[in-house]
């Protein structure tokens, strides 16, 4: 299998060719299809704070990853070869992490982590549908409580944010959107968002919730600004490990300040089943197995509206 590899933060990913995967009792081998790029691994080749969660190193990234099934362990009975899944990345063996992950043609999963992937959806949703379909899924629907008639504001309209954003529509939510790109902003209105700002503190200030997919502190300052008393901040985002927040006001309005990382099985479940009812299409931006360095750069540059997805050949 060839794959890249990463090795430590500063330093570039490395193209490397290792031994095929074997399927240990319990597992699958994957044939990689497609793989999502997502500015967590930008963070690990930039920020030392991440190689506290790539437990091994050096390791495969890629986190979102779908594909086919070629190899089935030992008790494996529910899956067989052929069959084209996708691998929840919210595990204790989490692949690009703890174990070599999808940047690569080749990957492993254990059966409990894998979900079907329905006839009438592409390799490409997915991938996307992992991680960043289930992140966006948990904290909108799960984390955030949101429900029909609610009003949901979204920080972010990238990789996860749109998503977020589309699914909290599907609810039946009233959808704001804040986002410094124009490009975000015109497809905030391709998905049903109300209106959509510049600034989280040009929101409305009767919003039930906010979710948080950027998260680069002043992002989560102002959310709980305007966050009306008694709402819920849902923070998702990570690009600044650290925030400065006005904890007279989360006290004051009685803010319900929430993190929500990942999700399970269930939620990427309920991602494809959004994505094969034709009601939940995300953008998708292709790129190659060669030019996955190149595209983590252009996450870095905020140079993607949408979900980065390698289709591999």
């Amino acid at each position: 299998m060839k794959g890249w590899q990463f090795t430590t933060t500063g330093e570039p990913l490395t193209l490397v060719e290792k031994p095929d995967p074997k399927a240990a009792p319990g597992e699958v081998v994957i044939d990689v299809k497609a793989a999502g790029l997502c500015h967590s691994d930008v963070g690990a080749l930039e920020d030392p704070g991440w190689l506290e969660i790539i437990t091994t190193r050096p390791v495969i990234l890629g986190h979102e990853v779908a594909g086919v099934i070629s190899e089935v362990g030992e008790g494996v009975t529910d899956f067989k070869v052929g069959d084209r899944v996708g691998v929840c990345p919210s595990t204790p063996t989490l692949p690009g992490y703890v174990r070599d992950g999808g940047y690569a043609n080749k990957t492993t999963a254990r059966v409990e982590d894998i979900v079907r992937i329905p006839d009438n959806v592409s390799f490409e949703y997915a991938a996307a549908g992992t991680d960043s379909g289930m992140t966006s899924y948990h904290a909108v629907m799960v984390a955030g409580q949101t429900k029909a008639g609610m009003k949901v504001g979204i920080i972010g309209l990238g990789g996860l944010g749109q998503v977020g954003a589309r699914i909290a529509v599907i609810a039946g939510a009233e959808v704001y959107a804040a986002d410094v790109s124009e490009k975000a902003r015109a497809l905030g209105a391709e998905i049903g968002v109300k209106q959509v700002f510049t600034d989280v503190r040009e929101f409305p200030l009767d919003l039930d919730v906010i979710v948080d997919f950027a998260g680069f502190g002043t992002t989560t300052a102002g959310a709980i600004e305007v966050i009306k008393p008694g709402g819920r901040v849902v923070q998702v985002g990570m690009g600044r490990l650290e925030a400065t927040i006005n904890t007279r006001l989360l006290i004051v309005k009685a803010v319900q300040l929430v993190g929500s990382v990942g999700g399970d099985v269930h939620d990427v479940k309920a991602v494809y089943d959004l994505y094969a009812s034709g009601k939940l299409t995300p953008l998708i931006v292709p790129t190659t197995f060669e030019e996955i360095p190149a595209g983590l750069d252009r996450l870095h540059e905020g140079g993607v509206t949408g979900r980065l997805v390698a289709v591999m050949s």
